[in-house]
C-alpha cells in the first residue's frame, strides 16, 4: 500500500479527486472533488481506507504510532486555512470526524461534531463568538455523541430512550418547556455537568479533555464503527465487501447553530422516492446536521413548493405554515437561490441524482458531502430514464446505473383501488418511501427479526428509527415513525432497501413500555393490524388487499432497452398458465422449466397418482396413468396455449416417490378404500419405497428406466396437448427434458422411449409436432461427459439447484444448520444455493457448455436453476456463453437487466 495515508483538502485544492473514492471513500473523494469545482466546503483531511484494514491487522496503537505526523500536519492545514488554532481557548478550531465507505452506508458508522471542546476552550468559543448559548449548545451536543460513539454510553434496556435523551428530557420537563431550543444557558451548562456524570457512572470512564486526545479516540472510534452489528449487517444485505474498509474525514466545524441566520439540511437535486425532476430538501434553523436526520424536531422544506406540498399533507392552514414552517426559498431567499445553483452544478457534474448535505453559519453556506443519493427502485428507473432523455446520459449508461435487484420494488403488489376507497384512513405522515405495506405491529428490532423469522409480516413502528434497528428494519414489511421528515434515518434507510416507510406521522403517540399505539383515541397493541401506504403517507387500520404491479412507462422502456443490448434471452420456471402469464407479461421469452410433478397434488389426482406408485404390477400401474393422463394433457395444453410460439421446456417426473404416498394412518386407509385393497398392502408398499437417502434414489430418469410406462404417458400428455392446439391454429414449442442424467446410456433408454411413444401419437393423430429431447445437467459425472451426453441431448438445461448440492456434498434441505456459521466464519462468503459457485459449480457449467458444443455445434444451453434470477450468476451465464437462463416469473426484468449489464460490460 502507498506510505501515504492522509489526504488534505481546503480553499479550492485538493490531493485526492473523485475517481480515488476506492481509497478515500466516498465522502472523502466528493469533499477533494467539490473543492476543485469551486464548491464551498470547509477545509479538512481523510485518512484512507487501507488505514482501515491496517487498524484491524496491526492495532490501535500501531496505526495511532502511524498516522500522528501526517495527522499532525493535516491538523495545522486547517488551523492555517481556517485562522484559528485547535485547543487554543482564545482562537479555539473545532472539528468534526464522519465515516465514509466507497459505497454509500448512510447513518451505518459514526460520527462525532464539535470536536475540541473543553470547560476552558467552551469559554473562549463564547467570548470569541459572543455567543455563550451557541458554545454550551455545541459543548453538550459534543458530550453527547462522544460519549455515546467512543466512550460506549448506550440505554441499557429495550425499551429506554438513549439515557443522554432522558437527561434532557427531565431537565425539560421540570420547566415545562418541549424543544431542545428553549434551553437556557443555565441549563446547557447543567447538562454538560450531568452528562459526564453519567458517563462516568455507567462506562467508568473520564470524559477527556485534552483535543487530541479526543481526536484520536473519535479517529478510531470510527475505524471501530466498520465493524459494529449494523454496519456488519447493512454490508452483509448490500453485498460490501469487508476488506474495502471505511475512510474518516476530519473538517473544521461550521456551525448551523450561530443563531437564527444559521440553519442546516439535508438536501436531493431529484425526488428520492419516485424520481421527479424537482429539487427537495428539508432544513432546520439554528441547529446542527444530527437534527435533522435524527428526527428529533420537524425540519421545513427548502423549496415553497415542497413546504406546501408538505403543509396540505399535515393539515397545517398556510397562516400557520408560514409563520411557524416557512421554506428556505421564503426565509433565506440568497441563500436558497446559492444554494439551488450549487445542486444544479453537482447534478451535472456527477450525471446523477445527488444528496448533499450543507450548513450555513451566519450567513454563509458550506457544503460538508455529496453523494449519488440513494433511491427506489421506481426512482432508479425514471431517474436514468429521465437523464437518457435529458442527454446527460447514453443509453448503456442508464442501462449500468439501474441495479437489478432493485427492480423488485417495482414488481411489489400495489393496494387494490376499490379495497382502499373502503378502508379506514386512521392519520397521515410524510411518504417517504413508496410501495404498499400491511402487517401486524411490532415496536423493537429484535421483535420485527423474530416474528418474521416465524412466519409473521410486520410493520415496525417507532417514535424514530436510528441505525440500531436496522436488522428490525430489514425484516418489516414497511416502517411507520412518530418523528422525522424525508430525511430522517428511517426515509433515507427505507429507501434504500427498497421498504415502504412513512415517517413523521405526528398524530401516533408510541409508548414502548406498554407496547401500544395510539392515534386520535384509537389504540392498537402489539400484534394488531395496520397498512400503509409509502406514497401517500396514509395509515388504515386494518389489512388491505393488494393486486399486482404493471410493466409500464420508464419501466416498460427499460425493458425494451435491455432487449436492444442482450444476447443472454430470458426463460421463466412456470408449472402453471398463471405463472407464464405473468412472466410473459414481464418479457420472458418461453419456459425455461416446467415442473410436471407439481400437477399431481390436486384432489383426483393425487389420488391417481398414489395409485399408480402404490401398483405393483405393470397393468395396476397402467390402469392409474391412464386417470393421470387426461389431467397431465389439459395442464400442458394451458401452459402451452399461453406460451404460443414460445419455446416451453417441460421436465419429466423428478422427485423421489416418497413425496406423494400418504405416511399417515389416516391418509393410508383413505388410499386403501380407493383401490380396494387392505391397509397392510399399502403400508407394505409404503415401507418399500422407503429410502435411506431419497434424494440420490430412485428419482428423475432413474424412475422413467425403471417404469418406461410413466415416462410413455407423460410424453403422450405433452404431445397430444401440442397435437390439439395446432389443430385449433397455434404453434406449439414442446421441449421434453429428461433428469437426474449422469450417464448417456440413462438418456438413450429414456429417448427411444420418448421417440417411439411420439411416432406412434403421431401416426395415430395424423399430425405431426416438432420437439426436442434434452436434458437436464445436475449430475457432475454428466457435466464432465458432457460430449457423450450431447450425441443424444439436443439442449442441455443446467439443474444448478442439485448440481450446487451434489458439487458441494450440502444438503440444500439441511444447509442452515450450519450456513450461519459459516458466512459468519467467511468460510463461504455467500449461500452457494443463492449466488452461483463460480468457482466450483461454474466450472463444470463451463466444461460441460464446451465439451457439448465440441459434439454438437448448435447445442442450446441455458439454466433452470434458483440462479437464473440473481444477477451476477447471470452475468456469469452471459459469459460462459449460454443461450438462455430461466427463472420464476417476479425475478424475469431482473434477469433481463443483468443480462443486458453482462453483455455492455464484456
Amino acid at each position: 500500500m502507498s506510505e501515504k495515508r492522509v489526504y488534505t483538502f481546503g480553499n479550492g485544492k485538493a490531493e485526492g479527486r473523485s475517481g480515488m473514492r476506492n481509497l478515500l471513500g466516498g465522502k472523502g473523494a466528493n469533499l477533494a472533488e467539490m473543492n476543485l469545482i469551486g464548491v464551498p466546503v470547509p477545509p479538512g483531511f481523510t485518512i484512507t481506507t487501507d488505514v482501515c484494514n491496517e487498524f484491524f491487522e496491526k492495532g490501535k496503537e500501531k496505526v495511532v504510532e502511524l498516522l500522528t505526523r501526517e495527522v499532525t500536519d493535516s491538523v495545522r492545514h486547517i488551523e492555517t486555512l481556517m485562522n484559528a488554532k485547535f485547543g487554543d481557548p482564545s482562537n479555539p478550531l473545532l472539528v468534526s470526524v464522519r465515516s465514509g465507505a466507497r459505497a454509500s452506508m448512510p447513518g451505518m458508522m459514526d460520527t462525532i461534531l464539535n470536536l475540541g471542546l473543553n470547560d476552558v476552550v467552551v469559554e473562549g468559543l463564547a467570548v470569541k463568538t459572543g455567543n455563550e448559548r451557541f458554545a454550551y449548545d455545541s459543548y453538550r451536543r459534543f458530550v453527547q455523541m462522544y460519549g455515546d460513539v467512543v466512550l460506549g454510553m448506550k440505554p441499557i434496556n429495550k425499551e429506554d430512550i438513549d439515557p443522554f435523551e432522558a437527561i434532557i428530557q427531565d431537565v425539560k420537563s421540570r420547566r415545562g418547556i418541549k424543544l431542545d431550543n428553549d434551553l437556557t444557558v443555565d441549563e446547557l451548562k447543567q447538562l454538560v455537568i450531568l452528562f459526564k456524570k453519567a458517563i462516568r457512572e455507567q462506562t467508568g470512564k473520564e470524559f477527556p479533555t485534552d483535543p487530541m486526545e479526543q481526536l484520536w479516540g473519535a479517529i478510531c472510534a470510527v475505524f471501530d464503527s466498520w465493524m459494529n452489528e449494523r454496519a456488519i449487517l447493512y454490508r452483509k444485505m448490500e453485498g460490501i465487501p469487508q476488506e474495502w474498509g471505511t475512510a474518516v474525514s476530519v473538517m473544521a466545524m461550521v456551525f448551523g447553530n450561530m443563531g437564527n441566520t444559521s440553519a442546516t439540511g439535508v438536501c436531493f437535486s431529484r425526488d428520492a422516492a419516485n424520481g421527479e425532476n424537482i429539487f427537495n430538501g428539508e432544513y432546520l434553523i439554528n441547529a446542527q446536521g444530527e437534527d435533522v436526520v435524527a428526527g428529533i424536531r420537524t425540519p421545513q422544506q427548502i423549496t415553497k413548493s415542497g413546504s406546501l406540498r408538505w403543509a396540505k399533507q399535515q393539515g397545517i392552514d398556510e397562516e400557520t405554515r408560514k409563520s411557524k414552517f416557512p421554506s428556505m426559498e421564503e426565509s433565506m431567499p440568497e441563500i436558497y437561490a446559492e444554494l439551488n445553483s450549487i445542486q444544479d452544478k453537482l447534478e451535472k457534474h456527477y450525471h446523477d441524482m445527488q444528496d448533499m448535505e450543507f450548513t450555513v453559519q451566519e450567513g454563509k453556506l458550506w457544503f460538508l458531502q455529496t453523494r449519488n443519493g440513494k433511491r427506489t427502485g421506481t426512482a432508479m428507473v425514471k431517474i436514468a430514464m429521465d437523464l437518457l432523455a435529458e442527454g446527460e446520459i447514453d443509453e448503456k449508461t442508464a442501462l449500468l446505473r439501474c441495479e437489478p435487484n432493485k427492480l423488485d420494488e417495482l414488481l411489489h403488489p400495489v393496494f387494490d383501488k376499490e379495497a382502499l376507497a373502503r378502508a379506514r384512513v386512521l392519520t397521515r405522515g410524510l411518504p417517504a418511501s413508496p410501495g404498499a405495506a400491511c402487517g401486524q405491529i411490532v415496536f423493537f428490532a429484535d421483535d420485527a427479526s423474530k416474528w418474521h423469522e416465524d412466519g409473521h409480516d410486520v410493520i415496525m413502528v417507532r417514535i424514530e428509527t436510528s441505525p440500531e434497528d436496522l436488522a428490525g428494519m430489514s425484516a418489516a414489511e414497511g416502517i411507520l415513525t412518530a418523528r422525522g421528515g424525508m430525511t430522517s434515518h428511517a426515509a433515507v434507510v427505507a429507501r434504500g432497501m427498497g421498504k415502504c416507510c412513512i415517517s413523521g406521522a405526528g398524530a401516533i403517540m408510541v409508548d414502548y413500555k406498554k407496547r401500544t399505539l395510539e392515534i386520535d383515541g384509537v389504540v392498537l397493541h402489539e400484534g394488531d393490524y395496520i397498512s400503509i401506504n409509502g406514497s401517500t403517507g396514509e395509515v388504515y387500520l386494518g389489512e388491505i388487499t393488494t393486486k399486482p404491479a404493471e410493466v409500464t412507462g420508464d419501466f416498460a422502456n427499460l425493458m425494451k432497452l435491455c432487449d436492444k443490448y442482450t444476447k443472454l434471452v430470458v426463460r421463466t420456471n412456470a408449472d402453471t398458465p398463471h405463472d407464464a402469464e405473468v412472466a410473459s407479461t414481464f418479457g420472458a421469452v418461453g419456459i425455461g422449466l416446467c415442473r410436471t410433478e407439481h400437477m399431481f397434488f390436486e384432489n383426483e389426482k393425487i389420488k391417481a397418482m398414489r395409485e399408480m406408485i402404490l401398483s405393483d404390477t405393470l397393468k395396476g400401474r397402467e390402469k392409474a396413468l391412464e386417470k393421470l393422463l387426461p389431467y397431465q394433457k389439459q395442464d400442458f395444453y394451458g401452459i402451452l396455449k399461453c406460451m404460443d410460439g414460445k419455446p416451453v421446456n417441460i421436465r419429466l417426473l423428478d422427485p423421489p416417490l416418497h413425496e406423494f404416498i400418504p405416511g399417515d394412518l389416516e391418509g393410508q386407509e383413505a388410499m386403501a378404500k380407493e383401490m380396494g385393497v387392505s391397509v397392510q398392502f399399502i403400508q407394505a408398499r409404503v415401507n418399500a419405497l422407503s429410502e435411506t437417502n431419497p434424494m440420490l434414489g430412485l428419482r428423475g430418469c432413474r424412475l422413467g428406466n425403471t417404469f418406461p410406462e410413466i415416462t410413455a404417458m407423460q410424453t403422450r400428455a405433452i404431445l397430444g396437448a401440442a397435437i390439439q392446439l395446432k389443430k385449433e391454429g397455434y404453434h406449439p414449442m414442446p421441449e421434453i427434458m429428461v433428469p437426474l442424467v449422469g450417464i448417456v446410456n440413462e438418456l438413450d433408454v429414456q429417448e427411444r422411449i420418448i421417440r417411439k411413444t411420439a411416432h406412434k401419437l403421431f401416426k395415430d393423430e395424423g399430425v405431426e409436432i416438432p420437439f426436442k429431447v434434452g436434458t437436464m445437467i445436475e449430475v457432475p459425472r454428466a457435466a464432465l461427459t458432457a460430449d457423450l451426453i450431447a450425441n443424444k441431448a439436443e439442449y442441455f438445461s443446467f439443474g444448478t439447484n442439485d448440481l450446487t448440492q451434489m458439487t458441494f456434498g450440502y444438503s440444500r434441505d439441511d444447509i442452515a444448520s450450519f450456513l450461519p456459521s459459516y458466512l459468519e466464519k467467511k468460510i463461504l462468503d455467500v449461500d452457494p444455493f443463492r449466488v452461483l459457485d463460480q468457482d466450483g459449480v461454474g466450472q463444470l457449467i463451463e466444461l460441460a457448455v464446451a465439451k457439448g458444443r465440441a459434439t454438437r455445434k448448435d447445442l442450446k444451453c441455458g439454466i433452470c436453476g434458483e440462479h437464473g434470477g440473481e444477477p451476477s450468476s447471470v452475468k456469469f451465464c452471459h459469459k460462459v456463453g449460454l443461450n438462455y437462463v430461466s427463472c420464476s416469473p417476479f425475478r424475469v426484468p431482473i434477469a433481463r437487466l443483468a443480462a443486458a449489464q453482462a453483455n455492455l460490460e464484456e
